[in-house]
């Protein structure tokens, strides 16, 4: 059979494989091992490679770079030229500076996406040597000691970035006013951690947000208003927005009511002492299109503010660790009931959730296509037969960490469910027999 095979239809074998079958297939035979290098699109290592090593990784179009200190630039220039065709680098050490990164513009001037942990000194005027670049991540732009990148107003180059995420801008940092005068195509723009934007009278931030898809604030509690204010005055088509852990009431309460127009698809919050009732009621009032809700640990919420969604054109919904789910008898019934076209359901981390209540919202909710479950620790193998019963269009279940739930229920919803292809549950639940015919299926267990 290995040597009917020839390179390139074994080469394509090698490339849809899962990842845990690879070192497997590298054990063949030496063909079998090289064939599998050349054929590798993605890598991640934790030491820097040698120009031959990469050499053998004819296909890599993503590095990942895991290092446990700054790494020395000509060392780190010497590798990356033996992969002139890199889409996507990381380079996660302590920190890198500008001057490199204008280096490795020489030998990768087709980047597309580029993420570092940090950036010494805080300086942005290397972009303009990535024409292609779309996507940049820094994880710390906290600058120690006093610096300030002026503004060149007569400069009017503008960057491609199309995806920007920056963490742990400092209050009143004054380096990113450049960054964000030339950013006007962002789609996708997150932060992480932050205290300030870098402009502080936003004179330039306000514009670079005019064409976001996509907000995402994580632990920004001291700018969550101010961006959320701007964005709701600014964003022309703003489809996904994730908030977690900061952002007032009045600032949620501002965004719900003035956001322009009716493009916001996606809302993603985790408030535990911000969100209550009379924010879902004004997202019920003015998102009449949202498609997907998700509330983690939100302990304001009750059934009042979820029953107005009734009549939403919601298809994926997540109250995960949210109370009211176990609060409540009979909310998630009314949910089930009236949500038509929910297609996904995450009740994950929900310990005390019931199977008397799972089931008496599965038996209406017949278009699932996708449920998540995980550390549901109170329901049994009964839930697994509702799933059977109700779910026919199933394809994805979450199990994992449900320690109600046996072997023998775990087998029999994925023995019996017709349409699933993905299953997280653990290694113990699932046997020997049943590894053989999920294989057969192409069923993937995690």
């Amino acid at each position: 059979m290995d040597e009917i095979l020839c390179d390139e239809l074994l080469r394509e074998i090698m490339r849809r494989l899962a990842p845990s079958s690879r070192p497997t297939a590298a054990l063949v035979s030496k063909r079998w091992f090289n064939l599998l290098r050349s054929a590798t699109s993605s890598l991640r290592l934790t030491f820097l490679p040698s120009p031959s090593l990469l050499g053998h990784y004819t296909s890599l179009s993503s590095l990942t770079l895991v290092l446990s200190q700054a790494p020395c630039p000509n060392s780190l220039l010497v590798s990356l030229s033996a992969s002139p065709y890199l889409r996507q680098l990381s380079i996660l050490s302590s920190a890198i500076s500008p001057s490199t990164l204008s280096s490795i513009s020489i030998f990768l001037p087709k980047l597309e996406s580029l993420r570092f942990t940090s950036l010494r000194p805080l300086s942005f005027r290397w972009l303009l040597l990535f024409p292609s670049l779309r996507e940049l991540a820094v994880h710390d732009c906290d600058e120690p000691g006093e610096f300030h990148e002026d503004d060149d107003e007569g400069d009017d180059c503008n960057l491609s970035l199309e995806s920007l995420s920056l963490g742990r801008i400092r209050a009143g940092e004054l380096g990113l006013g450049w960054l964000w005068r030339r950013c006007g195509k962002i789609q996708r723009l997150q932060l992480r951690g932050c205290e300030g934007t870098g402009d502080p009278t936003a004179r330039f931030f306000s514009g670079a947000i005019a064409n976001l898809r996509e907000l995402e604030l994580r632990t920004c509690r001291a700018i969550a208003d101010t961006v959320l204010v701007l964005a709701a005055t600014h964003c022309r088509s703003l489809a996904k927005l994730v908030l977690y852990d900061g952002g007032s009431r009045a600032g949620l309460r501002h965004l719900a009511s003035h956001l322009r127009g009716q493009s916001l698809r996606t809302l993603d919050l985790r408030l535990p002492l911000d969100l209550d009732n009379d924010h879902l009621l004004a997202i019920s009032d003015n998102f009449r299109y949202l498609s997907c809700l998700r509330l983690q640990s939100c302990c304001l919420v009750s059934g009042e503010g979820l029953r107005a969604l009734g009549q939403s054109a919601i298809e994926e919904l997540g109250l995960v660790n949210c109370h009211v789910v176990e609060r409540e008898p009979g909310l998630l019934t009314t949910l089930g009931q009236s949500l038509k076209r929910l297609k996904k359901l995450d009740l994950s981390h929900n310990e005390l959730l019931l199977d008397k209540e799972l089931g008496a919202m599965l038996a209406s909710c017949r278009n699932l296509v996708e449920i998540k479950l995980r550390g549901c620790k109170g329901l049994s193998d009964a839930s697994m037969v509702a799933l059977f019963r109700f779910c026919s269009l199933l394809e994805t279940v979450d199990i994992e960490r449900c320690h109600g739930i046996s072997a023998q229920g775990a087998e029999f919803l994925i023995l019996g469910a017709p349409r699933l292809r993905r299953v997280y549950v653990e290694e113990e639940k699932v046997s020997e027999r049943v590894r053989d015919w999920v294989s057969r299926k192409m069923i993937r267990v995690f």
